[in-house]
């Protein structure tokens, strides 16, 4: 048993600076962060865009960043959550800065701000082409300067402790007390009671196979929180990056940045002619829904396997200062950015719904808090804005921060039993899992893609169904491990992304089904 004031699950920007902020402000309680695999190993370090925050008074507006924000979201979000987040931006940006993270800055000293799909302004604060992997490096930095932080790496997070595991009947409020965590090493199951638990566990790319995230994005504390009976909502608006380097074995993909098309690239068939246009008037600048369902549509109809991103009417010189880690990696395939076109396809990049909050960041169990891209907030309706992401997940731990001084958790003491793996055994049966694995991310890619039916769905579940039945029955009889536990909770996330989609009869933003086009 291991007992701690707070318990952070994730170590992306949005547990990162949770406990930063609440380190500093209550010295003598305890904080610990559990994560699977390595402690900066997250969705944030491999964000390139930046964090859209409203710093040109003169060109700029939080009334013009607000209605972008709702274009894009399409109706669904919530304006009073769009409003706090945006608002907000500017005071967590210099939070950061003050922290150590640096972003870049043009010939005079000011902010050299980007502009991406979506966005009327420049308005994104960047370091190069890998802002995220600067600021998870300045939040790690000040984590370890922190002695009332403990970070336990290759910690994967099982359940959370419920009164389901304290074998209450019908309980009228459910609470957290924790979660059960397998140490990745040793193979041990630790307990951990926590008088609060902030869910920051990020998204579920993987679950697509091909996608922008690391291979970690399995949709963990979204399949937790399921499971603990959290409201869990418009899991329907998965975002596919229409701009991802072709990779032709799938698995992670590599992210050819908003920021590009922002910078002036335009999107070709193979023959050389510029679609964009004929789609929206913003052509290349139209939001990401907009854009992946127009490279999805060309590609249905060419039968082609990925279209281009040409680059070669720009600055070269200019792309590689404000793009080194595109340029470089394109250098590494052969790819002369100066001569050749890009392959580009779109890819699961992020969800936009997720465990359902409050603006104290509140989910619907009693001190269970969630944050970043697990988390339905509002602020992106049925699509999210191009680097809003790194803003809200600042604004929103900095809201769970301000809850928390302002209100005393003291849970009373609760006697939580010890995991219990009693008859079960050491799988030999990996193949099984590799396989589902295999399976269910091919179902979810070919029938609950960037364009769906309502026939596909339905079929999909039912495939689901088999998928589920077997892996169940492997949980209950294995000794568990990361693979298997991952697998489970990818299936309980496409569950809800499938029966989720089937609820919904309009289309909106990243969502679009074929049978809700009205004649």
């Amino acid at each position: 048993m291991i007992t701690t004031d707070y318990l952070v699950i994730g170590s992306g920007v949005a547990g990162l600076t949770f406990a930063v902020k609440i380190a500093e402000k209550f010295p003598k309680k305890t904080v610990t962060i559990i994560t699977k695999g390595t402690e900066d190993e997250s969705n944030t370090k491999y964000a390139q865009g930046g964090v859209a925050v409203v710093l040109d008074s003169k060109e700029d507006s939080f009334r013009k960043h607000i209605e972008d924000t709702l274009i894009a979201g399409d109706g669904l979000c919530d304006k009073t959550i769009v409003d706090l987040v945006i608002k907000e931006g500017p005071k967590r940006l210099q939070e950061l800065i003050f922290w150590g993270a640096n972003f870049d800055l043009d010939t005079e000293g000011n902010f050299d701000l980007g502009k991406e799909g979506g966005h009327s302004e420049y308005r994104v604060v960047h370091h190069k082409d890998i802002t995220g992997y600067e600021v998870e490096r300045a939040l790690l930095e000040r984590v370890h300067q922190l002695t009332n932080i403990t970070v336990l790496s290759h910690h994967f997070a099982l359940d959370l402790i419920t009164e389901h595991h304290l074998e209450y009947e019908n309980p009228k409020q459910l609470t957290c007390y924790g979660a059960y965590v397998l140490c990745e090493k040793s193979g041990k199951t630790l307990t951990i009671q926590a008088e609060n638990t902030l869910l920051a566990s990020g998204g579920i790319g993987y679950v697509y196979g091909h996608t922008t995230n690391p291979v970690i994005a399995t949709g963990d504390g979204i399949a937790m929180a399921y499971r603990a009976k959290a409201q869990i909502k418009d899991m329907e608006f998965i975002q596919f990056h229409p701009t991802v380097l072709y990779n032709p074995e799938g698995g992670s993909s590599f992210l050819i940045s908003e920021a590009v098309r922002g910078f002036g690239a335009f999107l070709r068939d193979k023959n050389g002619y510029r679609f964009m246009p004929d789609y929206d008037e913003r052509a290349e600048l139209a939001s990401r829904d907009i854009v992946s369902q127009c490279i999805d549509k060309e590609l249905k109809k060419s039968g082609d396997a990925y279209v281009y991103l040409d680059c070669t009417h720009l600055d070269i010189s200019a792309f590689n200062t404000h793009f080194p880690n595109i340029y470089n990696k394109c250098k590494s395939l052969h790819i002369d950015i100066s001569k050749d076109w890009i392959p580009v396809v779109p890819a699961s990049h992020y969800l936009c719904g997720g465990i359902e909050v409050d603006s104290n960041g509140r989910t619907s169990i009693n001190n269970l808090f969630a944050c970043g891209e697990c988390t339905r907030t509002g602020l992106h309706g049925a699509n999210r804005l191009a680097s809003n992401s790194l803003l809200e997940a600042l604004v929103y731990a900095h809201n769970i921060f301000k809850y928390h001084c302002l209100n005393d958790t003291n849970l009373d003491f609760v006697f939580i039993p010890s995991w219990d793996d009693n008859g079960t055994s050491i799988t030999k049966e990996h193949v099984i899992i590799q396989h589902n694995l295999r399976e269910l991310q091919a179902l979810m890619r070919d029938y609950v893609g960037i364009v769906r039916s309502n026939n596909r769905l339905t079929k999909a579940i039912t495939r689901l169904d088999l998928i589920y039945n077997e892996i169940e029955t492997l949980y209950k009889t294995s000794k568990i491990d990361t693979s298997l536990c991952e697998l489970r909770n990818m299936i309980n996330v496409a569950h809800l992304i499938i029966s989720q989609s089937l609820e919904r009869k309009e289309n909106r933003g990243g969502y679009f089904n074929i049978d809700n086009i009205k004649p």
